[in-house]
């Protein structure tokens, strides 16, 4: 399972967190990494396109009911805490 520091030095770590942020696609990862960031992505960008079938993915990736969950309400999570940010015009912190 993908852990940001999981045995790597900090730049390492840093690296790993850039590649993931730009295109994680590119990356050697794991199959249930993969179809956890696919299923994200698919819920961030295009919502309305989740269908039982990539629910199913992930299931066949080694999620349990639990954790299917979690990744779902953590993908919304964020994309929720995004939106009001953007909503009520708050700006990133310098350097961030």
């Amino acid at each position: 399972m993908l852990l940001m520091k999981d045995g790597r030095s900090e730049d390492e770590a840093d690296s790993f967190v850039q590649a993931i942020g730009t295109d994680y696609r590119t990356m050697p990862l794991e199959a249930a990494d993969r179809a956890m960031l696919d299923y994200a992505l698919t819920l961030t960008h295009t919502p309305a396109k989740i269908r039982g079938a990539d629910v199913d993915r992930l299931r066949e990736a080694g999620f349990d009911d639990r954790a299917v969950h979690d990744i779902c309400a953590i993908t919304a999570y964020f994309a929720f805490v995004n939106r009001i940010a953007d909503g009520l015009g708050v700006e990133l912190e310098e350097g961030h």
